[in-house]
């Protein structure tokens, strides 16, 4: 059976893309959010992972406001981006690991999920990004499972939900018939509003608060609805869905190996942790 390695949620900011292809770096304002990714590359090369099931929200390259599922599974054989409007450089495709994606849609289906199969699919920021921080060569070492979470349209899924998949996730990982061993990528937030009259906003009380529950108390999320998660979050903040569903699919104990915090970067609280399934 598969083994499932480990989780890696963090932020997905457009102008992530933006300092990576100007080789900002080392540039002091981006400095302590680059500063947090070497231990992920050694924890990488001892993990060894051969597929990468990522937990994402879509801005509109692939699903928009007139068609927005509430959850989408990948089965492409590869996935590609395409310009979204920010001047981030194109990476190179994806290859998916159609095997898994049809095994994760079946047994998601079986649990009584309703997802939306896409055998064609671009992705965006939120999955490239995060990818290129993973792998800053863009090689893709990995494969790709794309699973999309709806954080954009109203009715966004509970915390509760959202848990719920990442659990059925998980289970599935463990039970697909296969050596090769998986990583869950969640993407997006922490705490940030772009618009309205709370636009700027940050929580860094919540972040913290949030992150440590992720080892101790996974499911102390799931308490808050929607909008009492936006009310602490803020609009975009509420994309912490997809790190609650990364770490559910680890199941009930892990042990952290890294995190990182550190705000602002385009206006958002920046977050990265790295968890394994407990022994």
């Amino acid at each position: 059976m598969a083994h499932l390695v480990g989780a890696v949620t963090t932020s997905h900011v457009p102008a992530i893309g933006r300092a990576i292809a100007k080789n900002l770096q080392d540039d002091p304002y981006w400095k302590p959010f680059f500063a947090g990714w070497p231990p992920v590359h050694r924890w990488l090369e001892r993990a060894r992972p051969d597929v990468a099931v990522v937990f994402y929200n879509d801005h509109g390259l692939n699903f928009f406001l007139d068609k927005m599922p509430t959850f989408a599974v990948g089965a492409a054989p590869e996935y590609r981006n395409a310009d979204e409007g920010w001047g981030i450089p194109q990476v190179p495709a994806f290859r998916g690991e159609q095997d898994l994606s049809w095994h994760l849609i079946e047994a998601l289906v079986q649990a009584e999920f309703d997802v939306t199969s896409c055998q064609e699919m671009t992705v965006d920021h939120a999955f490239t990004l995060p990818m290129a921080l993973l792998y800053p060569s863009q090689a893709w070492p990995v494969k790709v499972v794309p699973v999309c979470i709806n954080t954009v349209q109203f009715p966004l899924p509970s915390a509760k939900r959202c848990y719920a998949l990442g659990e059925a996730v998980g289970e599935a990982v463990r039970a697909w018939k296969s050596d090769a061993r998986v990583l869950v990528l969640g993407t997006g937030g922490l705490s940030h509003q772009l618009d309205g009259e709370r636009a700027g906003f940050i929580n860094k009380d919540f972040d913290l608060a949030f992150m440590e529950s992720l080892l101790h108390d996974p499911r102390w999320a799931t308490q808050f609805d929607t909008g009492q998660l936006v009310e602490k979050a803020g609009t975009q903040g509420v994309e912490l869905l997809m790190w609650l569903a990364a770490r559910a699919a680890l199941g009930e104990r892990v042990a952290g190996v890294h995190q990182n915090y550190h705000i602002p970067i385009s206006n958002t609280a920046s977050g990265l942790m790295v968890m394994e399934p407990a022994a």
